[in-house]
């Protein structure tokens, strides 16, 4: 993307751990000015022993300490708020009442402001008040149910998803509510950002294909009902590659690479409604050819079939890959700022 999309946009972060300051960080990423707002003993993320998530959350961010249950930081922190595009928070509601940030007193300080507030179960209904985490959204929101082999336990991903479908969907809502307010000559707005919602839209389709009267959806390993081959093969020289080929047009291609491109093969496998019927077999066939060959051989053949496929990187893949390197997918960042390390050029740019 050319230049700083976002450059003069202010954004005041009281939030902490790892779902709320992602929004602050990719906001940053984009240009914003983003002060973290930090209590005298800083982030907890900073003593978690993960250094590394750390400087990842706090990236493109500037630290000031506030005391906010304190008299004088309050009244220091009314200016910030009044300086503000949009203020991002994860507090308790006993702890946003006590420093005085319901979207009420922060819209009196600032009616332009959009507030985007992120908690696990959103700011209304029965289980307003529950703590959270992306960990807790993952399972509310039946992905923790759809992951894993049919036989096994339902899995929790190795991966933070919760936490970052809901800083996507949290920069979202606050672009969105910015564009309200400056294109559309509306005031500031509250943005709700729920941990389990954003779980809710990975989990659309298979909602969506439920008849609501028989059992509900089970995981199914790597495969996907209604399409094959789609899974999860091991080749020759124990790598995995990742293949998804389930469009007519794609299996015919595939069964030219598989050598079943024959008249039986194509009546079994050709159409999507009589591959189904016999989908384990198909998925078997892909199985024991890419079993047999080397995951560089397999890439190559699919590849030039113009049959979807791609490799299961680990993060030493990931990082050596050419494509990522060309394209600026992995970038290094600057470690987290020191706690309160910008108080003085802060308050000077946003209050002078």
């Amino acid at each position: 993307m050319p230049g700083r999309p976002l450059d003069g946009l202010r954004v005041l972060e009281v939030a902490t751990l790892y779902a709320a300051p992602q929004i602050g960080a990719m906001l940053g990423d984009l240009g914003a000015d983003v002060v973290k707002v930090e209590p005298p003993s800083g982030d907890p993320m900073r003593r978690m022993g993960r250094r590394a998530a750390w400087d990842l959350v706090s990236r493109s961010k500037r630290s000031i300490v506030l005391d906010l249950a304190a008299g004088p930081d309050q009244e220091t922190f009314r200016g910030l708020v009044r300086a503000a595009d949009v203020l991002v928070e994860n507090l308790t509601p006993e702890v946003r009442v006590r420093w005085g940030c319901t979207y009420d007193e922060l819209a009196s300080s600032n009616p332009r402001l959009v507030v985007v507030s992120v908690s696990c179960f959103g700011l209304s209904g029965p289980y307003s008040d529950r703590p959270g985490a992306g960990t807790l959204a993952e399972a509310f929101g039946g992905l923790t149910h759809m992951t894993g082999e049919a036989d096994g336990p339902p899995m929790l991903a190795s991966v933070a998803i919760g936490d970052t479908v809901t800083a996507f969907s949290g920069v979202i809502g606050a672009l969105a509510a910015c564009w309200s307010r400056d294109a559309q000559g509306r005031e500031g707005s509250h943005v709700d950002v729920s941990m389990y919602e954003p779980i809710l839209a990975i989990m659309a389709g298979t909602i969506a294909g439920w008849d609501g009267t028989s059992a509900p959806p089970h995981r199914n390993g790597s495969r996907v009902p209604g399409g094959v081959p789609r899974n999860v093969y091991r080749t020759s020289d124990e790598r995995f590659v990742a293949l998804s080929g389930t469009t007519d047009s794609q299996v015919a291609r595939a069964l030219t690479v598989i050598g079943r491109d024959d008249d039986v093969s194509r009546e079994r496998f050709g159409r999507a409604e009589a591959r189904m019927l016999v989908a384990d077999e198909l998925d078997a066939l892909v199985a024991s050819w890419i079993a047999a060959r080397t995951r560089d051989d397999v890439m190559r053949a699919f590849i030039d079939a113009r049959v979807p496929i791609a490799p299961v990187n680990d993060v030493r893949d990931i990082l050596e890959d050419p494509h990522v390197t060309a394209r600026g997918g992995i970038a290094t960042v600057e470690p987290g700022p020191d706690l309160g390390a910008h108080r003085t050029e802060v308050l000077a740019d946003w209050l002078a």
